[in-house]
């Protein structure tokens, strides 16, 4: 009986210290270069992003580190003003644009810094039809946002301007997780 018990004894600490061992290293806490992520100490927002180019476009270089930490549900009150008085710097004669949205209600919706997502839509940035309802890889994001700006009301208006003329991702996207072309 004594050889019984040890041997569950020893089975038992064997099986503890595999599952130690196999649970050791978790891969989803590594950084890029395999090391441990430290996740001790104090953190601090340094940059936030989105809609592309929003923060860019709109932020003025005096007001960067403050946007990039203030909270979503405090930009708008914050920043709506300064990016009305960059919209119309940068196309003096909007009026509305394709979202009908005239300028105050299209910075508003700017300022606030973050990606909305349809739960039960389609997911676009902006296809005529679905309006921010999510963002797909093959979305042309700086032509949408071009196009708002200074497209008008029909998205006919300045032309030249309504498109970065970059048609397509450089390199295809993955048809499986995680969808991303593969770096060069």
């Amino acid at each position: 009986m004594k050889t019984i018990k040890n041997i569950k004894v020893l089975v038992i600490a064997l099986a503890v210290s595999l599952t130690v061992f196999n649970c050791s290293k978790n891969e989803a806490n590594d950084d890029m270069y395999g090391k441990p992520l430290d996740f001790s100490g104090t953190y601090t927002q340094e940059d936030q992003m989105g809609r592309p180019a929003i923060n860019t476009v709109f932020v003025s270089s005096g007001d960067k580190d403050m946007f990039n930490v203030t909270v979503p549900s405090a930009q708008n009150a914050a920043f709506q003003n300064k990016f009305e008085a960059q919209l119309l710097a940068l196309n003096p004669d909007y009026t509305t644009n394709a979202l009908t949205f005239d300028a105050s209600t299209f910075t508003g919706a700017l300022a606030t810094d973050v990606l909305t997502v349809s739960l039960d839509g389609k997911t676009t940035f902006f296809d005529g039809v679905n309006v921010l309802t999510g963002r797909a890889l093959n979305d042309d994001v700086i032509s949408v946002e071009l196009l708002l700006i200074f497209g008008g009301p029909d998205g006919s208006e300045k032309p030249n301007l309504t498109d970065d003329n970059v048609d397509a991702n450089d390199k295809t996207f993955l048809t499986s997780f995680p969808y991303l072309a593969s770096p060069w």
